[in-house]
């Protein structure tokens, strides 16, 4: 399972519009992860009905907006292949001596 949260989030200070939210994604499979980080940009519109300034905002409301711009399934895929590469590489580098 993939855990999903918001590492930061960019604002104006004007009205509270989130510009841009900051999210990381995680997948631990035993001694194995890997993770990936992306940003999302928005332009708020505070005169919109849908509006969440940020002082009234949740993780959840947040990740529904990253969700809807970053293909979530292909985001998860590409970390269980990642970690799939750990168990079992096809290359290696170093040296014979």
């Amino acid at each position: 399972m993939a855990t999903w949260t918001i590492a930061n989030l960019e604002r104006n200070v004007a009205d509270g519009g989130v510009t841009v939210a900051h999210w990381r994604v995680t997948k631990v499979d035993g001694d194995f992860s890997a993770s990936s980080y992306g940003t999302v940009g928005f332009t708020p519109d505070a005169s919109a009905s849908d509006f969440v300034a940020y002082d009234s905002l949740t993780e959840e409301v947040v990740m529904g907006w990253v969700h809807a711009d970053v293909d979530k399934d292909a985001t998860e895929t590409a970390l269980t292949a990642n970690i799939a590469g750990q168990k079992d590489p096809v290359s290696a580098d170093g040296m014979p001596w």
